[in-house]
């Protein structure tokens, strides 16, 4: 029973078309217009897009061609990633005068446990609200949250109602609330599992909810459990100022396909040397080398080898990656190259921790 576990008080803010909205804040001519950060009229990958182009369907990692046909009037820009990093930490920094216990997401989203907080506000709809308020005056940006008993259900709240808006679940009202709710909108049910609970007759909360345990572990393996548990309110994940990753990696997307292994050894050469740096620079090394490839007809394929030792310098993740290049014939053109590493010296923190998350460099060529 929910009345019987460690009521948190959780706030899940996430930035809206964070991208996007950083891309008007500095340049004021682009607001109400369409636009799209990444991909082209040729080539590329949609990283984000704006809420003027998504009302014509134009979507994160949709490509630019597609995104160009739906939407002809579309304006393309390149990522400046370090553009959002700079944002991030301003708002990050808003985040920690209110508490300590802030689980970043993403450069525009995060977890905050304001159970205790300094302000010694008991009201974690109020400082949601201030903290919203302050993103907006000192910054420029608008940022919808969600607010509720523990990092699951604040995360789904956040997303109703965007853009610049947010809402609270009580505890009295967490059951009703999960029950009614569309099994879409349950995070960690993607469109596959959501297909597969269609099939079954799952198209609710309370649908879910009436399943018992054994069936939920025949039809969805481990994550049975975690559906089991959710819908039910119960999801004790503490908020985590410091997430060790389980994998590092670096990738990019080429502005055209390559048939040719010369200039893809070229590319992974680059894509080696950034995933050095990453690594250098938070002291991390790793056994697990994979390399995935992404083909002009979208289809992945991915190819690891692990080592007796722990690597981090550019020469030995390259020369596995080429191994692993050159272990199976390509099957088509290549749109896209990445280099990860798994299998990481944090893996002792990360158990201490049971923090579960994965870091990549992404990049596109414009």
């Amino acid at each position: 029973m929910i009345s019987d576990l460690p009521l948190r008080k959780i706030i899940h803010v996430d930035m809206d078309a964070f991208y996007a909205s950083v891309e008007e804040l500095d340049n004021p001519e682009l607001k109400g217009k369409p636009l799209a950060v990444g991909g082209s009229e040729k080539r590329g990958v949609v990283s984000a897009a704006n809420y003027e182009a998504r009302k014509y369907g134009v979507r994160s990692a949709m490509s630019g061609y597609l995104a160009k046909k739906n939407c002809p009037e579309i304006i393309f820009v390149k990522p400046r990633y370090n553009r959002y990093k700079e944002i991030s930490k301003q708002i990050r920094a808003i985040f920690h005068d209110y508490t300590d216990l802030v689980e970043p997401l993403s450069l525009d989203e995060a977890y905050l446990d304001v159970t205790i907080n300094k302000k010694g506000n008991p009201s974690a709809s109020l400082i949601a609200k201030e903290i919203r308020l302050r993103i907006f005056e000192e910054i420029g940006l608008a940022a919808s949250a969600g607010i509720s008993i523990n990092k699951f259900i604040a995360k789904v709240a956040s997303d109703f109602n965007k853009p610049n808006g947010q809402k609270t679940v009580n505890p009295e009202e967490v059951l009703e609330f999960l029950e009614v709710l569309d099994i879409r909108k349950f995070y960690g049910v993607g469109k596959v599992t959501a297909q597969k609970m269609y099939k079954l007759g799952i198209f609710t909360g309370k649908d879910l909810k009436e399943k018992p345990i054994e069936f939920l572990d025949e039809h969805f393996g481990k994550s049975g459990k975690y559906y089991y548990h959710v819908v039910r309110g119960i999801h004790n994940s503490e908020v985590k100022p410091h997430r060790i990753p389980k994998s590092v990696g670096a990738e990019r997307t080429f502005s055209e396909n390559l048939s040719s292994e010369i200039f893809m050894l070229d590319r992974l050469e680059q894509i080696a040397e950034e995933l050095e740096r990453r690594l250098l620079k938070s002291k991390i090394s790793g056994k697990t080398i994979t390399l995935k490839i992404k083909y002009s007809d979208f289809t992945l394929n991915t190819r690891s080898k692990t080592l007796p030792y722990f690597v981090s310098n550019k020469a030995l993740i390259l020369e596995t990656a080429k191994e692993l290049l050159y272990q199976e014939q390509l099957q088509n053109s290549v749109r896209l190259l990445g280099i990860s590493l798994a299998n990481l010296n944090t893996e002792k923190k990360k158990v201490a921790s049971k923090a579960d998350s994965v870091s990549v460099q992404l990049k596109f060529e414009l």
